[in-house]
C-alpha cells in the first residue's frame, strides 16, 4: 500500500494544477446539484416492522391520509386565571383561530371553543388549536413559519399568553453557526502554532473545508431521492471537518519532516503520501467501517445516517491523498517556517533525547509505568460509573426557553404531564368498535392512566381508535411501562387486531431496539479493532491493550455524558439542556465514531513505536522514540477535534449536542489518558513481549502503514518521473 500511495503522491505532484481544478469543479458542481436537486429531511424516526410503526400505516389506510401534513399546536393561556372561554378572551381566541386558518400553507385550524370537540382544560384557563399544513414534516417553509409566528405575536398583544409547539416548527440543523465558526477559528490557531506558519495552517483548514463542502452537498442532493434525517448533514459536517483537518495535519507534518531531512519537494510529497497516507487510509477505513456497520442494527434511518457520514469520511481521505499533496507541491518549502526553509538538513529522525515537555512526559510515564497504568485505569473507571444508569429516549429535548418548551409547559400545567405524550390504541376487524368500547373501560384501571377518550370509529366501522393519556410525561419510565401494560392487556383479545402506537410508543420501540442493538454493535467494532490492529502491528498484546483502552474511553465518554445530560451535573455551567434521558441515537453513534477516531490515534502513535522497534531499538527506547515522534501531531490533532466538537456542542440541536459532547470528552480521554498514559506505560511494562505474534499467525497479510517498503526501494528524487517499483525497475 505504501508504494502505491507514494506513486499517487508523485502523480499529484506532477499534475498539481489539474488535481486542484478537479476538486474545484467537483465543489461547484456539488453546489449546483444541491441547489437544484435538494429535497426535505425528516425529524421523525421509526423502524419498519415494529408494532407502533405498522399501526401508523394502518391508521392511514383506515382513517385516510389527511394527517400526513405537518402540524403545530398553538397554546393559549388566559391572563390572571380568567376563563379563556368568555368575554374578551374568547373574542381574542376566535380572532386568532380565524387568522391561523388563513395563513399560507395551512389546511385548517381547529377551534378550541367548538362545542362538538372542545380543547380547553377543566379550569378553562388553557386551550389549544391544532394547525395543519399541506406540506409534510420538514416541508413547512421559513416564510410559512414566520407567518405563524407573526399571527401569534398579534394575539399576544391582546393580553393572552400564546406559545407554539409541534413539528411544523422543526428546522433542519444548520452547519456554520457562531459556535461552529469559533471552533474552526480555534482549530486554525492550533494549526498555526503547530506549523509555525499561518499559510500552511490556512491551507490545511481550507482543504478540509473543501472536503466537507463536497460531502455535505452530496448529502443535500441525496435528500431529493431519500428520506434522510435532519441530523445527517450536521453530523457529517462535524465529523468530516474534524477528520479532514486531522488527516491533512498528518500528511503535512510528514511532508515537512521530509523537507527538513533534505528531500526535494517531489520526494517529500511522495514519501509523505506513502507513509502518513497509508496511516490515513487505514484510519479512515476504520471510521468508514464503523459507520457503515450501523447497518447491522437493522434500523433504516440509522443505516442511512451512517452511510452518509461515511461518504463524507471517504471524501476527507481522498482530499488528504490528492488535494493536500497537490497544494503542498505549489507551496514547496514555504510550508516550513521562514527560519527553517534554508536550515541545514537534519541528520536524525528522532527529536533530541530528553528535549521538550513531551519527551519528559513519556520518560516519567515509562519510568513509573505501573503507577501510571493503574492511575489511568482507575480514573477512567470512576468517570465511567454513571454509564451503568444510562437511560435513552427518542423524544427530543427542546431548546431552553423556546416557544416549544413554553407551549409544552402550558399544556402540562393545564392538562397534565401525560398530555404531551398520548398513546393511541388501534382496533381493526368486524368487531373493532365493540372491542374498543370494552377494552377502553379496562384501560382506566391500569396504573399510570390519567384519562381514556371515547373510541373513534372509522366510516366503515372496521376500525376504532382509543386515545390514552398517561399520568406521566412521554420520556418517563412510568409511561414506557404503561405501553407494555396496554400491550399485555390487549394480548387476550379475540376477533380483532390491536396495536399500541403514537409518537411515545414509537419512541419506546425505537429506544428498545437501539438498546438491544448496542451490545451487538459494540462487539462488532471491538472485534474489528482486534483484527485490524493485529494486521497493522503483527502483535496480539498491543491490539488487546488498544481495545481495552477503547472500552475505557467509551465507558468514560458515555459516563460523562450521562452525568451532564441525564443527571444534570454541571449542566448550567456548560449550557447543556435540562436533565433527562439521552437521545436514543447518541450512545450508538458515539461508539461508532469514537471507535474510528481512537484507532486513528492508536495507529499514528503506536506505529512510530513499532517502526523504531523494527529498526532494532530496545523495547523501552522504541516506546520513547516513537512517542517523541508522533505525540506532538497527535496532541495537535486531538485539540483540533476538541475545538470542532465544542463548536457543534454550542450551536447544535439537542441530539447533536449530546453527540458532540460525548465525542469531545471521548477524544479528551482517549488522546490524553489512554494514548498518552495507558499505552506507553503498558508497552513499557511488557517490553519485547508487546510485539510478539504466534508463529501460527505469521501467514496474516502485512499492512504497511509505516512505509517500510519505501525504505527498501532505492527511489531517486521524484520530479517528473514515476517512483521506482517494488522490483527496483
Amino acid at each position: 500500500m505504501a508504494l502505491l500511495l507514494s506513486r499517487l503522491g508523485a502523480f499529484t505532484h506532477r499534475h498539481r494544477l489539474p488535481v486542484v481544478l478537479a476538486w474545484l469543479v467537483l465543489l461547484v458542481g456539488g453546489g449546483v446539484g444541491a441547489a437544484t436537486l435538494a429535497g426535505t429531511t425528516t425529524t421523525t424516526f421509526s423502524i419498519p416492522g415494529q408494532e407502533s410503526t405498522t399501526a401508523l400505516t394502518l391508521i392511514e389506510e383506515d382513517f385516510g391520509a389527511g394527517g400526513n401534513g405537518a402540524t403545530a399546536r398553538v397554546v393559549v393561556q388566559s391572563p390572571d386565571g380568567s376563563p379563556v372561554t368568555a368575554g374578551t378572551n374568547a373574542t381574542a381566541l376566535s380572532g386568532l383561530v380565524d387568522e391561523l386558518g388563513q395563513l399560507p400553507g395551512v389546511i385548517s385550524a381547529t377551534d378550541p371553543l367548538d362545542p362538538a370537540a372542545p380543547t380547553v382544560n377543566a379550569d378553562q384557563t388553557v386551550a389549544y388549536s391544532t394547525v395543519t399544513y399541506t406540506e409534510p414534516v420538514g416541508g413547512v417553509t421559513v416564510e410559512e413559519q414566520d407567518a405563524l409566528m407573526a399571527a401569534v405575536d398579534d394575539a399576544r398583544s391582546t393580553g393572552l399568553t400564546v406559545e407554539i409547539d409541534g413539528e411544523a416548527l422543526n428546522e433542519t440543523p444548520a452547519v456554520g453557526g457562531p459556535g461552529e465558526a469559533a471552533g474552526v477559528l480555534l482549530a486554525l490557531v492550533i494549526l498555526a502554532i503547530t506549523y509555525g506558519t499561518l499559510v500552511t495552517a490556512g491551507m490545511n483548514l481550507l482543504t478540509a473545508v473543501v472536503g466537507v463542502g463536497v460531502g455535505i452537498m452530496g448529502i443535500t442532493i441525496a435528500t431529493g431521492f431519500l428520506d434522510l434525517s435532519s441530523t445527517t448533514s450536521a453530523l457529517a459536517g462535524m465529523l468530516g471537518l474534524a477528520v479532514g483537518i486531522d488527516y491533512g495535519l498528518f500528511i503535512i507534518s510528514r511532508y515537512r519532516q521530509e523537507l527538513r531531512r533534505g528531500s526535494d519537494v517531489g520526494t517529500a510529497v511522495s514519501t509523505a503520501v506513502g507513509t502518513a497516507g497509508s496511516a490515513v487510509v487505514t484510519a479512515g477505513l476504520t471510521v468508514v467501517i464503523a459507520l457503515v456497520g450501523l447497518a447491522v442494527v437493522g434500523i433504516p434511518f440509522l443505516t442511512q445516517m451512517g452511510i452518509a457520514a461515511a461518504g463524507t469520511i471517504v471524501v476527507a481521505v481522498l482530499v488528504a491523498l490528492t488535494l493536500v499533496p497537490a497544494v503542498l507541491a505549489f507551496l514547496g518549502r514555504r510550508a516550513l517556517p521562514r527560519t527553517l526553509r534554508n536550515a541545514p538538513a537534519e541528520t536524525s529522525e528522532v527529536p533530541a533525547r530528553g528535549r521538550g515537555f513531551l519527551a519528559g512526559w513519556v520518560t516519567t510515564i515509562t519510568r513509573h509505568r505501573v503507577v501510571s497504568l493503574l492511575t489511568a485505569v482507575i480514573a477512567l473507571g470512576v468517570v465511567a460509573v454513571p454509564f451503568f444508569s444510562m437511560q435513552t429516549t427518542l423524544a427530543q429535548a427542546l431548546p431552553e426557553d423556546s416557544t416549544q418548551q413554553r407551549a409544552q409547559q402550558l399544556l402540562t400545567d393545564g392538562f397534565g404531564e401525560g398530555f404531551n405524550g398520548p398513546l393511541i390504541v388501534l382496533f381493526r376487524g368486524s368487531e373493532a368498535v365493540e372491542s374498543a368500547t370494552t377494552a377502553s373501560s379496562g384501560f382506566v384501571d391500569l396504573p399510570g392512566v390519567a384519562a381514556v377518550a371515547t373510541p373513534v370509529p372509522n366510516a366503515a366501522d372496521t376500525a376504532a381508535l382509543v386515545t390514552v393519556i398517561p399520568q406521566s410525561g412521554p420520556s418517563t419510565d412510568a409511561t414506557e411501562q404503561l405501553v407494555e401494560d396496554l400491550r399485555a392487556q390487549l394480548t387476550g383479545l379475540t376477533g380483532v387486531d390491536s396495536y399500541v402506537t403514537g409518537q411515545t410508543a414509537v419512541g419506546v420501540d425505537v429506544s428498545e431496539s437501539l438498546d438491544a442493538a448496542l451490545p451487538v454493535y459494540l462487539l462488532l467494532v471491538v472485534g474489528l479493532a482486534l483484527v485490524l490492529l493485529v494486521l497493522v502491528f503483527r502483535s496480539l498484546l498491543v491490539p488487546l491493550i488498544g481495545v481495552l483502552g477503547f472500552l475505557l474511553t467509551i465507558g468514560a465518554s458515555l459516563g460523562a455524558t450521562v452525568a451532564v445530560f441525564q443527571w444534570g451535573w454541571l449542566a448550567d455551567t456548560i449550557g447543556a439542556p435540562s436533565a433527562g434521558p439521552l437521545p436514543s441515537l447518541s450512545p450508538i453513534l458515539v461508539i461508532g465514531i469514537l471507535f474510528g477516531l481512537a484507532m486513528d490515534y492508536q495507529i499514528f502513535l503506536v506505529s512510530r513505536m513499532h517502526e523504531a522497534h523494527s529498526r532494532g531499538a530496545h523495547a523501552l527506547d522504541a516506546v520513547r522514540t516513537g512517542f517523541r515522534q508522533a505525540a506532538p501531531v497527535v496532541v495537535a490533532a486531538a485539540l483540533i477535534m476538541l475545538a470542532v466538537f465544542a463548536g457543534f456542542f454550542v450551536d447544535g440541536e439537542p441530539t447533536l449536542r449530546s453527540i458532540a459532547f460525548g465525542l469531545a470528552t471521548g477524544i479528551l480521554f482517549d488522546a490524553f489518558v489512554v494514548r498518552m498514559v495507558l499505552m506507553p506505560a503498558a508497552l513499557a511494562l511488557l517490553g519485547d513481549r508487546a510485539w510478539w505474534l504466534p508463529r501460527w499467525l505469521h501467514w496474516l497479510p502485512r499492512l504497511d502503514v509505516e512505509g517500510a517498503a519505501l525504505s527498501e526501494v532505492a527511489a531517486p528524487p521524484v520530479r517528473d518521473r514515476e517512483l521506482v517499483g517494488a522490483d527496483g525497475r
